[in-house]
């Protein structure tokens, strides 16, 4: 990747998360461990990978993006926002009575959402679908599924997974956030995983690991999926919850975080300040 291009992506997801935090901060609490550990990999997709037109949203040979762990809306909206699908200004309405941008995103309001999600799993039926029918229009385009870790409880994704593996749905690429945590704890003491590589593997998938921060890493994983042909692809996202701000990394129970407390304020407003000068730089 060449310098010019991993600036850019760099600043780009500093934008991302910079108008994440404060969309969710406005509204009061909102989930921002999940919504920061995928920030990257929407820089590298809506930075580089993807092929979509902001001016016409609903164009034929688009890319799409499913996001089934919905609940990580405010770093969608903020990529969609960054790359002119809507004015910035409609971040400060997240989760508003009458917003655009629910708590979870639904494609009828939101200019650049392709699929309604929020109930964990159906996203991964949705994107098969999508997938099966591009296939049958014998479209070129892409479908970048991103799912959570915690959400694999869910038995649908496996059904979908399963699915994609049979009909060797290599367009639709499959990214798990591995951040180690959902609601109400760690993914290990409520459901142990396992290894995900070996797993997916064995599901019959063609994975990959990388870090979660690692723009470089996951944007030649996707281009490693994209060469595959004869098989379901994944990619294990090695990610951490509240990732790219300490302090957020570092509180236990991140998944929804209230703004209601000095600490957090001073915290977030130390972070806010950092990622402001790596965004300008980009």
């Amino acid at each position: 990747m060449k310098k010019e291009t991993l600036s850019q992506l760099k600043g780009l997801a500093a934008e991302i998360r910079t108008e994440s935090i404060e969309a969710i901060r406005k509204v009061g609490s909102g989930h921002i461990g999940g919504s920061l550990s995928i920030v990257e990999l929407l820089a590298v997709l809506y930075g580089k990978q993807m092929t979509y037109d902001p001016r016409n949203p609903e164009w034929e040979d688009r890319d799409r993006l499913v996001l089934s762990k919905g609940h990580a809306g405010p770093a969608w909206y903020s990529a969609l926002a960054a790359v002119g699908f809507f004015d910035k200004a409609w971040l400060g309405t997240l989760n508003e009575g009458g917003t655009r941008l629910p708590s979870h995103p639904d494609r009828t309001k939101t200019p650049g959402v392709d699929a309604t999600t929020g109930s964990l799993g159906q996203g991964t039926s949705v994107a098969a679908g999508i997938a099966t029918g591009l296939r049958m229009q014998n479209k070129d385009s892409y479908v970048y599924l991103i799912v959570g870790d915690g959400e694999l409880n869910e038995g649908q994704c496996w059904e979908a997974f399963q699915y994609l593996a049979h009909f060797k749905l290599n367009h639709c690429i499959l990214i798990i956030d591995e951040n180690k945590k959902q609601l109400d704890g760690t993914t290990k003491e409520i459901l142990n995983p396992f290894d995900l590589v070996e797993k997916m593997r064995a599901f019959g998938f063609a994975t990959v690991k990388v870090k979660g921060d690692d723009l470089e890493a996951i944007d030649q994983a996707i281009e490693q999926c994209k060469a595959v042909n004869d098989q379901a692809v994944c990619i294990v996202l090695d990610s951490i919850k509240g990732q790219g701000v300490t302090f957020f990394e570092e509180m236990e129970a991140n998944h929804s975080v209230k703004f209601n407390s000095p600490e957090v304020q001073e915290e977030t407003d130390k972070a806010l300040a950092e990622l402001r000068t790596v965004k300008g730089r980009g």
